[in-house]
């Protein structure tokens, strides 16, 4: 299913109607002269065309402001040309010579009679003068051309076989109303006020600098909460009418199976919001209240791919650098999920020349495209797992290896491999500190020796709130406090520090935005022979300190003396630092 299930909102192309395009009432004007409309409403939109970039009768429905159906039937009485709804489809597709199943299927076409030496054809798009002259010239008839949603072509074209199976399998029983329900669902999804309110929740991204959308159902309606900077919010709650509703409009866009409702799903939104391109990745987890979807956000505009702009201190830049300049071996990334690993390991292949190097990524998802960089999705489906796709790309001659994520031991033994054999490999691991993740490479079953040679260091990382600038405000902290929090190692006796007020600036929250809080362990000599003795993590974290490593709460704490966050914010960030 396509993002938009009637896809001929656009003014008329091609040479056939030319002519009488200027003769034309507005697409809009008739919407409103049908009272679909206000002339109020259709001027937001053509001001919201400019810069959507799209036609009209598109951004109409993106916007919420009229259905599929509204527009179809507007747009029906534009062309001249009539209407055709699914119920005026031939229950058998009469058989055409000349006419291809991915033809039809490419164009959005379903032939719906033949009289005579006339073909009279749904189509998406009946304006388009090209499509028309190969239907002519593939079948030699006189096309006559019927305006349809597209969606109902896709449900003609469709196999008898495949809507069987859709219809025994929709999870009622014994499919006897399951379809009826599902065809119900996809009504209700394209109707303006369900298009309108997911519209509304996702614009709310861009305002609220919200990293994931969480949709999730209960008994009162659909909970829907914004996670920003970190932190969980709560937003609207839908009735319980719409509920459904909703979550299948969101499956529609994302292109999931609207009629699966017991499984896992997976897909992404590509969208445009208030002039900004947005790529969603859409995860749906059945629950005993309904599904749960959530939405996470890859906004290429407001990602920082500058290790400069992540919050490395001088010093830990200038040693992390170093490791990224070696010719060979294993640097890992480490931390939770939402800890900022990944975009590390963006920010660290951007400041590589890809121009003099090969650089090859094994990712799961591929979250952001790298401008002269091959990288690879991961899809289990078909067996290409991280280690077999890492197998592959061997041979592929690459100089620098980045591993999405570190998940079992085929693919630990698989990068220690390469590392000893001449490439630099970059990944992430799932421990909350830099010595836990030699710990977890032992458990994978890779050897303490095969360790001290492979691996060049490790980076922990976490995200802290930063202060909103408008707000922040100064204060004295007490001598105890400061021996306790460790800060005095950081700041004059007489400094301020800040806390968080809150203002309209930063919703009442004090914080705006997040930076990074980094631990760098460099496997130096004394590392090394730790390891080979079997050291538990607390003494190889004990080891990296006397060699200068700071730990996150050090490094944070330096974040607090320079003004950047506070001391709360940090307790909460740096709770988990045990590996044990």
């Amino acid at each position: 299913m396509t993002t938009h299930t009637f896809s001929a909102l656009i003014e008329p192309t091609g040479e056939l109607l030319a002519d009488v395009a200027a003769q034309r009432p507005r697409l809009g004007d008739l919407l409103v002269q049908a009272g679909k409309l206000s002339a109020r409403d259709l001027e937001r939109a053509l001001s919201a065309q400019q810069e959507m970039g799209s036609m009209i009768g598109r951004v109409l429905v993106r916007l919420g402001l009229v259905s599929d159906a509204d527009v179809a039937q507007a747009l029906s009485l534009q062309l001249g040309i009539p209407l055709v709804t699914a119920q005026g489809f031939p229950e058998l597709m009469p058989e055409v010579e000349g006419l291809l199943p991915e033809f039809l299927h490419a164009n959005n076409l379903y032939p719906l009679r033949l009289d005579g030496n006339e073909l009279h054809m749904a189509m998406a798009v009946p304006q388009d003068a090209f499509v028309v002259k190969a239907l002519r010239l593939a079948t030699g008839c006189t096309i006559r051309p019927h305006l349809a949603l597209e969606s109902d072509i896709e449900k003609a074209l469709a196999e008898p076989e495949e809507e069987a199976q859709d219809e025994s399998d929709d999870g009622f029983g014994d499919g006897s109303d399951g379809g009826d329900f599902v065809e119900h669902l996809k009504d209700l999804a394209s109707e303006a006020p369900v298009i309108r309110l997911v519209n509304t929740i996702i614009g709310r991204v861009i305002d609220l600098r919200a990293s994931d959308i969480h949709l999730e159902p209960f008994d009162d309606g659909l909970h829907v909460r914004y996670r920003v900077d970190g932190v969980i919010h709560p937003g609207e709650l839908v009735p319980p009418r719409l509920s459904a509703a909703v979550n299948s409009r969101v499956k529609l866009l994302a292109h999931l199976d609207i009629a699966e409702r017991r499984l896992p799903q997976d897909g992404r939104i590509k969208t445009r919001v208030k002039g900004r391109e947005l790529d969603l990745r859409v995860s749906t987890v059945p629950t005993v209240h309904g599904e749960s979807v959530v939405m996470r956000v890859l906004d290429r505009a407001s990602v920082r791919l500058e290790l400069e702009k992540m919050g490395f201190e001088k010093d830990t830049l200038a040693r992390f650098n170093s490791l990224l300049a070696r010719p060979h071996g294993i640097l890992l990334v480490t931390g939770p999920t939402g800890s900022g690993k990944t975009t590390t390991l963006y920010a660290a292949l951007a400041k590589i020349d890809a121009s003099a190097q090969k650089i090859i990524t094994v990712e799961d998802p591929v979250e952001y495209q790298l401008e002269g960089i091959n990288q690879i999705q991961v899809h289990a489906q078909i067996n290409l797992t991280f280690a077999n796709a890492l197998r592959s790309i061997l041979r592929q001659d690459p100089d620098i290896i980045m591993i999405g994520e570190m998940r079992d031991g085929e693919t630990a033994q698989i990068a220690v491999q390469s590392a000893l054999t001449g490439h630099l490999v970059l990944s992430t691991l799932h421990t909350n500190t830099a010595a836990g993740a030699v710990i977890r490479m032992q458990d994978m079953g890779v050897e303490p020796y095969l360790i001290t040679s492979a691996v060049n260091g490790v980076l922990a990382q976490r995200l802290v709130r930063t202060l909103c600038g408008h707000c922040k405000e100064a204060y004295e902290l007490g001598p105890e406090v400061r021996e306790s929090t460790g800060l005095s190692r950081f700041c004059a006796p007489t400094q301020l520090i800040y806390r968080a007020v809150g203002c309209e600036h930063c919703r009442q929250s004090g914080y705006r935005g997040r930076t990074g809080i980094h631990e760098l362990l460099v496997l130096d000599e004394p590392m090394r022979r730790a390891i080979i003795d079997g050291r538990d993590a607390g003494t190889l974290n004990a080891i990296a300190t006397q060699s200068g490593m700071l730990s996150l709460h050090d490094d944070g704490l330096r974040k607090v003396a320079a003004g950047h966050t506070t001391l709360d914010e940090l307790a909460r960030v740096t709770q988990d630092q045990s590996d044990a």
